[in-house]
């Protein structure tokens, strides 16, 4: 199974997810590590990526999850998948790969990514992400103003595993 844990950036996704892995004893991927060196620049300027920056980063995302399911390899993959037209190619088996949709506030995540340092995405970013969301339907929807913990006991109890 692929536990895909999504949100906008700030929301806890890498945390979120590396707990739930390490809770689950399952293997953890960050989505950022797919992204080509032109677009982390690009993010790094403050400039928001467009479809066509992304669509060899979710290619190679959906390779990677291609060949997770064929090696029946359980993953947590943290992502942000913000549309559903990126889902659609992402979630290549609904039975096996299963969405997590972090959702919080946008003052909570600014507040969040003000606090950050040293990441490639910043604040000055987070509003074209929230335009971009397209929340998802059917996911396991997550508050993440809970804590870490509970977060990740809530998505376990959730999936049911």
């Amino acid at each position: 199974m692929i536990i895909l844990v999504m949100g906008v950036s700030g929301s806890g996704k890498s945390t979120i997810g590396q707990l739930l892995a390490d809770s689950l004893h399952w293997e953890f991927s960050d989505a950022d590590a797919f992204h080509s060196p032109e677009n982390l620049e690009k993010m790094q300027h403050g400039i928001p990526l467009n479809d066509l920056d992304r669509m060899p980063w979710l290619l190679a995302l959906q390779q990677a999850i291609q060949q997770w399911l064929q090696e029946n390899k359980n993953m947590v993959l943290a992502c942000s998948a913000l549309k559903a037209s990126y889902r659609q190619v992402l979630v290549l088996d609904e039975e096996c790969v299963k969405l997590v949709y972090l959702q919080g506030t946008f003052e909570l995540i600014k507040k969040r990514l003000q606090m950050r340092h040293h990441h490639f995405m910043s604040e000055k970013l987070l509003k074209s992400q929230f335009d971009a969301l397209e929340e998802p339907s059917g996911a396991i929807t997550v508050d993440v103003s809970d804590s870490p913990e509970v977060i990740v006991r809530n998505i376990i109890a959730s999936l049911g595993i």
